[in-house]
């Protein structure tokens, strides 16, 4: 329904999300005022797993949403990728939306559009829950068939058109765990109102039968998110959380409990007179008349075609039968004759092959004689390209096999350089025929230590070494001047062969850009990092006790708030870990928090890294990818555990090996909960 883009808030200097509504919705009055209400509701919701909503907004006839920003991919695509999650993966992930969701519902915000495709993973591994509100406009006012892709996920309630409320999405939600640990949605058929129909009359097949990994525990926890009646569900997302948590560390206990239901109240089939009421409007009553009549003839038309179908063959039938009855005698006679006929010739055959009447006299038990095959002879694909050298196997019957490259100083870039099987050697036909392609010439080239010099001093030095490069003027230096170059990628001392692309990245001068600083005094810390951050400061966390303000909320910044500053300056944030009785009392239990900043590692030149953090034994990738240094840890450790080691590797962009290694040992963990 809109065209998203990536836009730079100039004020803020941060960048986001818009989203502006397509052309065809806009002449809508009644969706454009939906879609401003919805929006503006979910604008007030703030969470760690929701997309937050920064602004709602009309310009020149184009309606806009102006929203966070997150790098990463859909739980679809996420899902498409693995074919199915782990399921401890899966959990932790069900947690973030239901998290997210929970906070929507105590703020009187109902999703209704819950879908892998309205999920997005992170490049640091959180789940986040998009598109707030406008699910729920367009629900209420469209039913076209790029919305319709929702009724693989939506509830029963909601196929039929009544009231939904916050256990549809609780349903929903229980179709996404599905569809995580099974990689398939539990309904599907070849039109929406196929599926509709299934959720209404069918059961789903259980996970576990199409994935036996699936604890009993979770398999409890989607069976009774998606029972049909939201009677028998989970009444808020408040009791699935508690029990999707108690899988994690009990995954085979029976601790969930679904209601009974009498025999009156089993799943029945629609009958035809039910079916005759669908069509009359009873099912989707909140469709409109158009929309509705679009959805009802596609049922009639798949009836029509079901009925026509039957009485075609019902004809066949019938001619079929009137066809046998009339030569069921003449076609018996013929085939008697006929295999009378055929049994004499084999008679007569047998016996004359074996008295020699035919020919020279064969005895039952004499062997036949075999020949072997005819043996093919390798040919030389050596200094072949790899096209060539497919065909000239191919053309020979012969298999073959890339098993990587190797440097070669005999065959060009690009040309075969090894084959597992020499030249001239009779193989058996289908043989495979491995080889492996040459990158060239082994001779290697050392970087040279560019940094201070002039872009064309520096672009010569490349060329006479006849290596290509790029050139990145991104970065900005307090201390080499603007157009100097600062480093190179690879590194000064790397060795490349000739041929290899060279990053130059050449300084801009000093980053003039100031900001002012907010007040984030009675925030809670998530946002006083993002909003900081994002206004490009560096921000530092400190924890301590406070009798008057609350766990998780700054008590002080050491940056006043309106001071004007540059980008790229520390603040520092001091967050209430609640009150120091309170901390005395709770012993190991609650959680367990970190935050610290981790300096960039030596040499690291924008590479991406894997951050890892180690506790008692047990590692967990906390981030990999590309970011910035200093880098804000901020992360629940395990419980009752003070310390951790986090570990950097730095990954090299193109192969992703590890470089090099950062340790921080002793990296302190405070309870907060």
């Amino acid at each position: 329904m809109a065209d998203v883009y990536k836009a730079k808030d100039h004020k803020l200097n941060r960048l986001v999300a818009i989203k502006m509504l397509k052309e065809e919705y806009r002449a809508d009055g009644a969706f454009v005022s939906k879609f401003r209400v919805e929006a503006q509701a979910a604008a007030g919701l703030t969470h760690a797993n929701i997309v937050n909503v920064y602004d709602v907004g009309e310009e020149n006839g184009v309606n806009f949403i102006v929203m966070e920003l997150v790098e990463g991919i859909t739980l679809k695509e996420y899902i498409a990728k693995k074919e199915k999650l782990p399921v401890r993966e899966a959990t932790s992930i069900a947690l973030q939306v239901a998290a997210g969701l929970e906070t929507a519902h105590a703020n009187g915000i109902i999703h209704r559009d819950v879908k892998p495709q309205n999920i997005i993973i992170s490049v640091d591994g959180k789940a986040k829950i998009a598109d707030f509100g406008i699910a729920r406009a367009a629900t209420s006012n469209t039913i076209n068939s790029s919305v319709m892709g929702s009724v693989h996920y939506c509830a029963p309630e909601q196929t039929r058109g009544g009231y939904s409320d916050a256990k549809s999405d609780i349903y929903s939600m229980g179709i996404v765990m599905y569809e995580m640990v099974t990689g398939r949605v539990p309904y599907d058929g070849s039109s929406t109102v196929e599926v509709a129909l299934k959720h209404l009359q069918e059961e789903m097949i259980p996970p576990r039968r199409l994935n036996p990994e699936v604890p009993f525990s979770t398999e409890q926890i989607i069976l009774k998110c998606t029972q049909k009646s939201p009677d028998r569900r989970y009444a808020n997302m408040s009791e699935l959380i508690r029990d999707l948590k108690q899988s994690l560390v009990d995954p085979d206990g029976n601790f969930v409990t679904i209601p009974t239901v009498s025999r009156d109240a089993q799943t029945k089939m629609l009958s035809k007179d039910e079916v005759s009421r669908i069509k009359q409007g009873a099912v989707m009553p909140s469709y409109s008349e158009r929309q509705r009549g679009s959805a009802l003839e596609e049922l009639e038309r798949e009836e029509h075609g079901a009925r026509e179908e039957m009485q075609r063959r019902e004809r066949e039938r019938k001619r079929k039968q009137a066809a046998e009855n009339d030569s069921g005698e003449r076609i018996v006679l013929v085939v008697s004759i006929v295999a009378a006929l055929i049994i004499g010739a084999i008679a007569i055959f047998l016996i004359g092959h074996v008295t020699g009447l035919f020919g020279e006299k064969r005895t039952p038990d004499a062997p036949k004689e075999t020949s072997a095959p005819a043996m093919v002879e390798v040919p030389d694909i050596r200094g072949k390209t790899e096209s060539e050298a497919k065909e000239m196997l191919r053309g020979l019957g012969l298999g073959f096999k890339y098993t990587g490259e190797t440097a070669s100083d005999s065959y060009g870039a690009g040309q075969v350089a090894v084959q597992s099987v020499e030249a001239g050697t009779a193989v058996a036909p289908n043989t495979t025929v491995s080889y492996q392609i040459s990158t060239g010439p082994s001779t290697t080239l050392t970087i040279p230590d560019l940094t201070g010099r002039s872009l064309s001093d520096a672009q010569a030095a490349l060329d006479s070494m006849e290596l290509t490069y790029q050139v990145d003027t991104t970065r900005y230096s307090d201390t080499v001047q603007q157009g100097y170059v600062l480093t190179t990628n690879p590194g000064p001392g790397s060795s490349v062969r000739a041929g290899d692309v060279v990053t130059i990245y050449v300084s801009q001068g000093p980053d003039s850009t100031v900001v002012q600083v907010p007040d984030m005094r009675g925030k809670y810390v998530d946002d006083a990092n993002a909003v900081l951050s994002n206004l490009g400061l560096y921000v530092y966390i400190v924890t301590e006790y406070s009798d008057t303000v609350a766990k998780g909320l700054v008590i002080d910044q050491d940056v006043e708030p309106a001071s004007t500053v540059r980008t790229g300056t520390a603040v520092t944030v001091i967050v209430s870990a609640g009150s120091a009785d309170d901390a005395g009392q709770s012993g190991s239990g609650g959680s367990w928090m970190c935050a610290a900043q981790l300096l960039a590692p030596a040499d690291w030149d924008g590479e991406p890294v894997r951050i890892i953090l180690e506790q008692n034994g047990e590692e967990t990738t906390i981030f990999e990818g590309t970011t910035t240094f200093p880098y804000f840890l901020n992360v629940q450790g395990q419980p009752g555990i003070a310390e951790g080691t986090v570990t950097i590797y730095t990954l090299d962009p193109s192969s992703l090996d590890i470089i090099s290694t950062t340790i921080y040992s002793g990296i302190e963990f405070d309870q907060v909960q």
